[in-house]
């Protein structure tokens, strides 16, 4: 009996039969692989998958019950539309994804259930989301030497204005003088 890798004893695997599958296998063959796997165990033609656990599986979200806490709070709008946890989505739909003060836009090109690596999940979707700050635009918190102890109160209204967050440092003064 042979198996799917015992091929022409290349040990090479099979050449997928599918169009989908024959568009995987133009990748590096375990992605390919494994993209085959995650198709086969995903959703069967005209069948849908639940928002919340679309997002975990293409590692938008790192566990499932926070994505169904992202739909519930209206942080994943799918098509312009807040959504559900139990959503179905359909290939083709675009997802956005508010979350850490970032906004993700995907569009659906494969429904997967199981949740993949990395290399397979970005073959599930078409990301459209703008692109991150750049990491010099955060201001960094004060830094202070190694063993220079807790920082003075001359220190911290320091540390706050280089922050900008002197007017706040003036209003918690004033609050505590009126009567």
């Amino acid at each position: 009996m042979a198996s799917e890798h015992d091929e022409g004893g290349s040990g090479r695997p099979a050449a997928p039969q599918d169009g989908a599958a024959a568009a995987a296998g133009a990748l590096d063959p375990k992605t390919a692989a494994a993209i085959a796997a995650a198709e086969a165990a995903g959703p069967q033609n005209g069948e849908s998958v639940r928002v919340d656990s679309w997002i975990w599986a293409v590692r938008l979200i790192k566990t499932r019950s926070l994505g169904a806490t992202a739909c519930r709070g209206g942080h994943v709008r799918v098509n312009g539309e807040r959504v559900k946890p139990a959503h179905s989505l359909r290939v083709g739909d675009e997802v956005r994804l508010r979350q850490e003060g970032r906004e993700r836009v995907v569009v659906v090109k494969r429904l997967i259930r199981k949740r993949v690596g990395a290399p397979v999940a970005v073959q599930c979707y078409v990301d459209n989301s703008p692109p991150p700050p750049p990491r010099e635009a955060v201001a960094p918190a004060g830094i202070r030497d190694r063993g220079a102890g807790r920082p003075t109160k001359r220190d911290r209204r320091e540390m706050d204005r280089l922050r900008g967050l002197e007017g706040l440092s003036s209003s918690r003064r004033d609050a505590g003088t009126r009567p």
